[in-house]
């Protein structure tokens, strides 16, 4: 059993479960019926998304190293606190007996939140599936 890291809106995968969208914001224009339908989440979790004003501070100037870099150190702050804290460790619990995935919009994890929520999952002892999709 473990979490699959995946982004919301692509096909998913076999034994992939579960899909929680970690995002801020549902998808745009898209009917709250269709989420499902349309790979985008069974289950919103907006409690481990970026907060809107981090998310703010890091769109203003997406370019600069730095800024990225204050930007992932400021949102695992973000996940230090309750409720995140208190998710993530049941996420992590949950990891061990059951399949499901965890996801954002973006298309470069590397430049996503999730690449930072897969650190904090597996920090809490959360199985993660390691192909990066």
């Amino acid at each position: 059993m473990s979490i699959s890291i995946v982004q919301l809106g692509s096909a998913r995968h076999k034994n992939e479960g579960v899909r929680i969208g970690t995002v801020r914001r549902p998808p745009r224009g898209v009917p709250k019926q269709d989420y499902r339908k349309l790979d985008y989440y069974d289950v919103w979790l907006p409690e481990l998304a970026p907060s809107a004003t981090l998310l703010r501070s890091y769109t203003s100037r997406p370019e600069a190293k730095r800024n990225w870099d204050r930007f992932m150190i400021r949102y695992a702050r973000e996940m230090e606190r309750p409720p995140a804290v208190r998710i993530l460790q049941l996420l992590a619990l949950l990891s061990v007996r059951t399949d499901f995935s965890v996801g954002c919009y973006c298309t470069d994890e590397s430049h996503c939140h999730r690449s930072m929520l897969r650190t904090l999952l597996k920090k809490h002892g959360a199985v993660i599936v390691d192909d990066r999709t």
